[in-house]
This record gives structure tokens, C-alpha cells and sequence, in this order.
């Protein structure tokens, strides 16, 4: 089914949204792919820290997202890879949703835009890591255009991380040829 996509909006993390983002991702479901549980309010804390270091220096992050409304639902955008295994010194796009949210496209709008703002950041292509079974941010992944590239020996779990690439001169950086812009998450 196709229809418009949700407006969203992106800000800088704010030392509250690591508030925020705790309460959005206090739900087990959202945490599946990343640990299965929780993380403490410090992590979060950090990752806020880190990501308005990141704006400051390279022009993107991992920006809040905000729906219709102002209400902090999730984040999405772009970062180095951090960890000492898979594509290493690339720039990945990412997102997290809370629960209440998913299937409504507000991560396909969110990551439409990350794309145009780390393009414009001089990013020259982008890459989008996903543990295997994580079919809603495959399905994202593929409506930006990211095609399935090499897969990566997880260090801790037994499986192998899909890593999606995307380079952004190529006509699909947009999120296609045109039709499915409208294609909801």
C-alpha cells in the first residue's frame, strides 16, 4: 500500500533526550536486535554526548527524531563505526524507533533525510549494519536503495552482521527511482 510518509523532524541530541530515548527504548521488542534488553540511563547519556560531539565535528549524528507533534519518538542518522570489527572507518546510517511507532514510515522519511544531510557533509557513501532476522530495518535499508554487500563474523554472537551499501552520487541516494517514495515502512 502506498501513501505519504509522516512528517519527522531531526535535532541534535539534548542532554534531556537521553531521558527520552531511555523511556523510548525501555521496551524489550525495540531492544531485540540490540542486546535484548534495556540499557541503563548512563548509556544513553553517552551516546547523547557523543552525537553532539559528532554534529560539532563532522556535520551529522545520530539526530532525535520527533514526530508530528514534537514528541520524541526514536533516532536516526549517521556515525563512524565505532566497534574494531566489520566495516571499519565507514559512516553507517542507523535508526531506532519506539515501539508505538513502527509501520508508519517515520524511519523511511528519517533516513531520506539523514541520506541528504551526510551528502551534503562531503559523505561519499554510506553503510547500514542489520543482524539477520531484523526485517524491518532490512526493508528500510532496501526502500533507501542500500543493496546487500558483505556480511561480517559477529564478535559475539553466532551469526553474521549484513552489512547494506549506498553510494550517495548514485541516482537511488534519494531512497529509489521515484516509485516507492511513497512506500510506508
Amino acid at each position: 500500500m502506498n501513501r505519504p510518509l509522516p512528517a519527522v523532524r531531526l535535532r541534535v541530541p539534548t542532554h534531556e533526550d537521553a531521558v527520552a530515548w531511555h523511556r523510548v527504548f525501555g521496551d524489550p521488542e525495540v531492544m531485540e536486535f540490540y542486546g535484548g534488553r534495556p540499557a541503563a540511563l548512563s548509556v544513553y547519556e553517552e551516546l547523547t554526548a557523543r552525537q553532539r560531539r559528532h554534529d560539532a565535528e563532522l556535520g551529522f549524528c545520530l539526530w532525535t527524531m520527533l514526530d508530528e507533534t514534537g514528541e520524541v519518538i526514536g533516532f536516526t542518522g549517521a556515525q563512524p563505526w565505532r566497534p574494531g570489527w566489520g566495516p571499519v572507518g565507514e559512516t553507517e546510517i542507523g535508526w531506532r524507533l519506539g515501539r508505538a511507532h513502527w509501520g508508519q514510515g517515520h524511519v523511511t522519511a528519517a533516513a531520506r533525510e539523514t541520506l541528504r544531510r551526510v551528502r551534503a557533509a562531503g559523505v561519499k557513501e554510506v553503510v547500514a549494519m542489520v543482524r539477520p532476522g531484523n526485517e524491518r530495518s532490512i526493508a528500510v535499508a532496501r526502500r533507501l536503495g542500500m543493496r546487500p554487500a558483505e556480511t561480517y563474523p559477529h564478535p559475539t554472537l553466532d551469526e553474521r552482521a549484513l552489512c547494506f551499501r549506498l553510494a550517495l552520487g548514485s541516482p537511488t541516494a534519494s531512497g529509489g527511482n521515484g516509485d516507492d517514495l511513497n512506500n510506508a515502512e
